[in-house]
């Protein structure tokens, strides 16, 4: 059996950051989604969602930040995905980034500086200003999709939605 000398992407970091809103303003609330899918179902519902205040089943994929603001220094949010490591039975990986509805509708064009970068150790797979995307309330930003050897292959997967989050989860992996 021949096998092929590349590895495929393994460890990934998804990092968001935006500006705090303005001084009186309620605060903006972006959110990292990754949503996980199985080989029987690779674009029905997730298997599994992983975002704020949770991670997935075995570890492999983990919020390790989150803020509800964007104030602090550096990443506001990051996102780590040990796609080497995701059990057999996933084969493909959606993270997108949707923006919290509490305080009224709010789209990309409402929050200031909103940037996403995917990387893979200092490499940068895909980033983001979401400026195609002004009038949205959510984007899918990568796609990671595992071969038949069991190699994680990356897609730049940007598409934007015009849905609150929960809609945005259920259809973030449609095709």
């Amino acid at each position: 059996m021949s096998r092929s000398l590349n590895r495929g992407v393994q460890k990934i970091e998804v990092v968001l950051k935006w500006d705090p809103s303005e001084l009186g303003r309620p605060p903006h609330d972006l959110d990292i989604v990754a949503a996980t899918y199985k080989a029987d179902s690779p674009s029905n519902r997730p298997a599994y969602l992983v975002h704020f205040d949770s991670r997935s089943p075995d570890g492999t994929i983990i919020l390790e930040r989150e803020s509800r603001t964007g104030q602090g220094f550096g990443a506001d949010e990051v996102m780590k995905l040990e796609l080497d490591r995701l059990n057999a039975d996933y084969v493909r990986v959606i993270v997108g980034v949707v923006i919290q509805q509490r305080e009224g509708r709010r789209t990309f064009a409402d929050i200031s500086r909103p940037t996403v970068r995917v990387l893979e150790g200092l490499a940068e797979l895909t980033a983001s200003d979401f400026t195609e995307a002004p009038g949205s309330t959510a984007a899918t930003i990568a796609e990671f999709t595992r071969d038949e050897l069991g190699k994680w292959d990356f897609h730049p997967a940007f598409r934007a939605f015009d849905a609150d989050p929960q809609e945005f989860t259920e259809e973030m992996g449609g095709i």
